[in-house]
């Protein structure tokens, strides 16, 4: 940034502003008309096709106009790009997705994908983290008729999963009590890929004390398993995927195809919420910078969500690199605040 004049900064801003509102290449007199900056249409022209020659903005077919690069809008999201704050109306749809006390963690992650997508128009995608990668907090066991219980099992993230098990004998209320003890006991703060022989022979011998039937150890841990061990037990959701068909960038519909594609693709979206494990930062990635050829003319804004410092799961938002950078931002920071007190 260093080679760029504070003049030609605003320049790019005011193009980049100007096309993110109105979809249309800015021309120099538009500039100089809308923003002034006390510079002829000449002087606008020439700075603006020094921003060309750098790379910053493009010329359409034969327009007199200009519209950003990728590089233009990398430049602004970085350094340029002001703070907004959300509107009062918006914050109180975040609040009142938010304000139900939920104990289901997709429940959470579906109420705030409906409430993003809903304030910035665009495609929001959100997912529950991995059971496998997260560490048991307790186990409940209850009873529903004779033989058949429905262990609960609760991660430290609190995200709840549930699994039906049948047993060899039935069981009384008083005997799924001390097997949710003694489940908890052993297995609290472990993964699931550590539940090995070890805890088995552990979980055996409490069994032989408290006097209950040894022969329920492995259906019970089979079922924690089961709960906890599949990659598909991780649930996307996705709300506002008709919002791509608004925008002009998509009225080709080959375009729009392959955006459709790319979002139906479950493993392509994993891929894409996950991203950098080790980031905790919101992301950005613009057009090309994107790995997923489908999504080139798309810019992604990535967050992780967090509640009281427990991971609950990743949200993207999806939509034209003529995306409304500084909104988005501003909602996701709104929506990470509001989820921290909670």
């Amino acid at each position: 940034m260093s080679s760029m004049s504070d003049r030609k900064i605003k320049i790019l801003e005011a193009i980049i502003n100007d096309y993110i509102a109105s979809a249309e290449p800015v021309g120099s007199r538009t500039i100089a008309k809308k923003h002034g900056f006390g510079l002829s249409p000449a002087t606008i022209r020439n700075e603006m096709s020094d921003l060309e020659e750098m790379g910053y903005v493009t010329a359409p077919h034969t327009s007199s106009g200009r519209i950003p690069s990728d590089k233009g809008y990398r430049l602004y999201v970085d350094s340029v790009m002001k703070k907004r704050n959300l509107s009062q109306e918006a914050q109180e749809m975040l609040a009142n997705a938010l304000a139900h006390e939920v104990t289901q963690v997709g429940s959470v992650m579906k109420e705030i994908a409906r409430a993003v997508s809903a304030i910035t128009k665009y495609t929001a995608v959100a997912t529950e983290p991995v059971t496998s990668q997260h560490k048991i907090k307790f186990i409940q066991m209850l009873v529903i008729d004779g033989p058949v219980a429905l262990l609960m099992i609760v991660t430290e993230t609190n995200v709840v999963k549930n699994h039906v098990v049948v047993l060899p004998k039935p069981i009384k209320p008083t005997g799924a009590t001390k097997i949710s003890q003694i489940l908890t006991n052993i297995l609290h703060g472990s993964l699931a890929h550590e539940i090995t022989g070890l805890y088995a022979g552990a979980v055996r011998h409490k069994f032989r004390q408290e006097n209950l039937d040894e022969g329920m150890v492995e259906p019970l841990l089979s079922a924690v398993l089961t709960a906890l061990m599949p990659m598909a037990a991780a649930q996307i959701y996705t709300s506002g995927l008709k919002n791509i068909l608004h925008f002009p960038e998509f009225a080709d519909l080959e375009k729009a195809r392959a955006i459709f594609a790319a979002l139906e693709e479950r493993e392509a979206l994993l891929s894409l919420l996950e991203g950098d494990p080790d980031c905790n930062q919101i992301r950005i990635t613009i057009g090309n910078e994107n790995k997923n050829l489908l999504l080139r003319d798309c810019s992604i804004i990535r967050a992780k969500i967090s509640i009281n410092n427990h991971f609950y799961g990743n949200i993207a938002i999806i939509g034209p690199t003529r995306m409304d950078y500084a909104q988005v931002m501003s909602v996701l920071q709104t929506a990470l605040g509001m989820m921290w007190v909670q």
